[in-house]
């Protein structure tokens, strides 16, 4: 059997790839044009003294071991059964599998390079003669807990990695020993450590961009010494960097091989050489079958006697497989990952669809919008989304219009919408009483079947022991004598929550009590098992996050906390299906953490509650904030002063005080009118409050003329987001599509949460 392996850093020299550059010339043109220089002149005549350098030493040899392997073929006519590359040479193991084709791997050595570069402050030595059990014994002795194992390269040669004060005191204590041989090495930085851990993280979000193919022959992964399979790919090109690389390992199996033969593509002969020396100082490792089928999923149990093997790896957390498998399977989605429903269609129907068919669900934003429009979009995705496809509505609580919730509940029931997103609710109303009772039946066991889903958005305990409670009492008797629900249906509602999920809201869009995550999911999470306890519910409750959710690190922090699923707002605003306007998403894509602030809330306006929106780029904040000023001073229009009426009139409105108030009348129900008539302060905030419905209308309709005036709700999820993807394709809104950042945003949390636990469980980053 054959065996290719390819050599890492360390083995550059000037003079490398003589005459391969001319008889490969669309691939030297390939490196220019990705490097940004010649890759010939590095090689050939480093006139500036960059191959010892990292982030030139990376892509040169890439480019040369890619080189010789495929004149290594022309000239011999055979190919490689197996591969292997230790440490950069693993991109040249991949690439010869058919992971990828040459420009891919450059690109990623590339960025590997520039990465690793960056990371100052530490040193790597190799330690000859003293094998990797006595290093760490002496190691531990001397507490410079701070190194760890970087190469493992045959029995006798170990190379360590760590900051620089700690390798110094390091370096003392080893030439101090005269059977061993200590060589420090000309690196920039402590590779195969946890000290890479910040690169390994951007790296990750740079791997996300790309897609490999299927492995053509086995490739020995440096992480885990067994063979690759595809799905674990790029969180082992991850973990590469920042854990040991097992070489004396890979070299024992491939010896497990019958008659292999192995044979080092690439400048010099560092891996030939030790290959004999793991010949001489170690046993060949044979493989079983299953375990040449090396698992993702699967958790190796190592021993503890030494630093490198520590307790078991956890590896394999996928995005399918964070927050609650009930939940995801109670709703029909593959992941735990939900859009918020926006105001006035911003969370689109086309948004819902999209989710929909990604295996995850999006909710109708129907505040706002008029009952008919609900019901043609309610239509649309229906007709759009397949049988089993998840979707839901939105159902905001509008105080003082009592029979709009009415009307909503008689059109989901006529629709079967089987899950609603309820918001800014207090307390319970008939309406969501009516709804829940009548997706409740009874199965053959005596428990409840639920049908009619209430995913309840809170954000202080007092509202999440509303929901945590079976429907009140006293409302329910009302309903059955008023024929809203039967008495059976009364039974049914004593016996569940009134909802299925919570979703703990932080600090956010739109209205919020700018709760913190950290303190709301403990809180409501005891609530809900001492709520569980005292009703004996039959079914769990589950606790959702929402609110400042922008990133992947975000999402990582929430399911640590606990969240069974989450939620993402602010962020949807500014794609693709968001149903506000393109100015408003081209003022939101430019946006970065501190560009929000609170004003207060159109609806609720008397109260002085509050909702978060942008303030750069426009003076809807400060003017809404003055009128509520004005309102708070004064008891009618009549009492500001003209300085400030004309202001208004001019500035604010473009229009007279008496125009806006006829709009109002035209709007408002008679009994409104006809109180504010009675009262000039109920009347001056009518008109105020008109201010804030035109600045939504403006932002949504995106008059350019008036983008000073626009109210968009936004929280500083987005601002986290665009620095995220910031340099990318998704950088603008035009390329964002909500299902795709909801996969992106699923798939490296899980790639960060694996990092994270590997760190938690002891094991040693490279």
């Amino acid at each position: 059997m054959l065996a290719f392996v390819f050599p890492g850093q360390g083995s550059q020299r000037k003079g490398m790839g003589e005459g391969l550059f001319e008889e490969f010339p669309e691939l030297t043109r390939q490196a220019n044009a990705i490097l940004g220089y010649s890759i010939e002149e590095l090689c050939l005549v480093d006139a500036y003294n960059q191959l010892q350098q990292t982030q030139f030493t990376q892509p040169a040899l890439y480019t040369v071991n890619a080189l010789m392997y495929l004149k290594t073929l022309q000239v011999s006519g055979v190919s490689p059964e197996i591969v292997a590359g230790h440490s950069l040479g693993e991109y040249n193991a991949l690439f010869a599998a058919g992971a990828f084709d040459f420009a891919t791997g450059l690109k990623l050595v590339k960025k590997r390079g520039e990465l690793m570069s960056l990371a100052a402050g530490g040193k790597m030595a190799a330690i000859v003669g003293m094998d990797m059990n006595n290093i760490q014994q002496i190691l531990t002795q001397n507490r410079l807990d701070g190194i760890d194992i970087a190469n493992l390269n045959s029995p006798q040669q170990v190379v360590i990695s760590g900051l620089e004060e700690d390798m110094g005191r390091a370096k003392l204590i080893f030439e101090a020993m005269s059977t061993i041989t200590y060589i420090p090495l000309t690196v920039s930085g402590a590779f195969h450590s946890r000290y890479m851990e910040e690169a390994g993280n951007k790296f990750a979000a740079y791997l996300d961009g790309f897609a490999f193919s299927n492995l053509n022959i086995p490739v020995i992964s440096n992480f885990s010494a067994r063979p690759y399979t595809k799905a674990e790919l790029k969180l082992n090109l991850v973990r590469q960097m920042t854990s040991s690389v097992k070489w004396c390992e890979t070299v024992q199996i491939l010896l497990g091989l019958d008659h292999v033969e192995i044979r080092e593509i690439g400048p010099g002969h560092v891996l030939t050489s030790l290959t004999q020396k793991i010949k001489q100082g170690a046993a060949p490792i044979t493989l079983s079958r299953e375990e040449w089928i090396y698992k993702e999923s699967e958790q190796i149990q190592l021993t503890n006697d030494t630093r490198v093997p520590a307790s078991p790896i956890v590896s394999g957390i996928t995005p399918e497989f964070l927050g609650s498998e009930e939940f995801r399977k109670d709703y029909g989605i593959k992941y735990a990952y939900l859009s918020g429903a926006m105001f006035k269609g911003i969370s689109s129907k086309e948004m819902v669809v999209k989710m929909g068919k990604a295996g995850m669900m999006g909710f109708l934003g129907t505040g706002g919008l008029s009952i008919p429009q609900i019901e043609s979009d309610i239509q649309y995705i229906q007709q759009e989304l397949n049988k089993g496809q998840a979707y839901g509505m939105n159902f905001l609580h509008t105080p003082g219009k009592l029979d709009r919730e009415r009307d909503l509940t008689e059109l989901y029931l006529k629709y079967e919408i089987r899950n609603i997103e309820v918001s800014a609710f207090i307390n319970i109303t008939e309406s969501l009483i009516r709804y829940r009772a009548h997706g409740l039946y009874d199965k053959p066991d005596g428990t409840v079947e639920i049908r009619n889903r209430v995913l309840a958005k809170v954000s202080r305990p007092e509202v999440a022991e509303n929901f945590l409670s079976p429907a009140p009492v006293v409302l329910v008797e009302k309903m059955v004598q008023a024929g809203q629900i039967t008495q059976e249906q009364a039974k049914r509602l004593a016996q569940v929550a009134m909802a299925d999920d919570l979703c703990l809201e932080a600090d956010s869009g739109g209205h919020t009590d700018g709760g913190v995550a950290y303190v709301l999911m403990p809180a409501i999470t005891r609530l809900r098992d001492d709520m569980m306890k005292k009703y004996e519910y039959k079914k769990k409750v589950r606790v959702g996050a929402a609110g400042g959710i922008g990133t992947p690190e975000a999402a990582a922090a929430a399911f640590m906390l606990g969240a069974d699923f989450i939620v993402t707002g602010s962020i949807n605003q500014c794609t693709v299906e968001a149903g506000t306007s393109n100015n408003a998403k081209d003022m939101l894509e430019q946006i970065n953490i501190q560009d929000t602030t609170y004003a207060p809330a159109g609806d609720m306006f008397e109260l002085g509650a509050k909702v978060q929106v942008l303030k750069k780029g426009v003076f809807f904040p400060a003017r809404a904030n003055k009128l509520y000023d004005l309102y708070r001073q004064y008891n009618s229009l009549e009492e500001i002063s003209d300085k400030d009426q004309k202001q208004i009139q001019e500035k604010y409105f473009k229009r007279s005080f008496d125009e806006v108030y006829e709009e109002v009348r035209r709007h408002y129900p008679p009994q409104e009118i006809e109180k504010a008539e009675l009262n000039p302060k109920r009347k001056m905030a009518l008109i105020f409050k008109w201010y804030f419905a035109y600045s939504s209308y403006l932002a949504c309709s995106g008059e350019a003329d008036n983008r000073l005036d626009y109210q968009i709700q936004c929280g500083p999820a987005l601002g986290s987001f665009n620095q995220w993807v910031k340099g990318t394709k998704w950088e603008r809104w035009q390329h964002r599509h909500v299902d795709d950042i909801g996969i992106k945003i699923m798939a490296e949390t899980a790639q960060i949460l694996n990092h994270r636990f590997i760190a938690f469980h002891g094991a040693v980053y490279e």
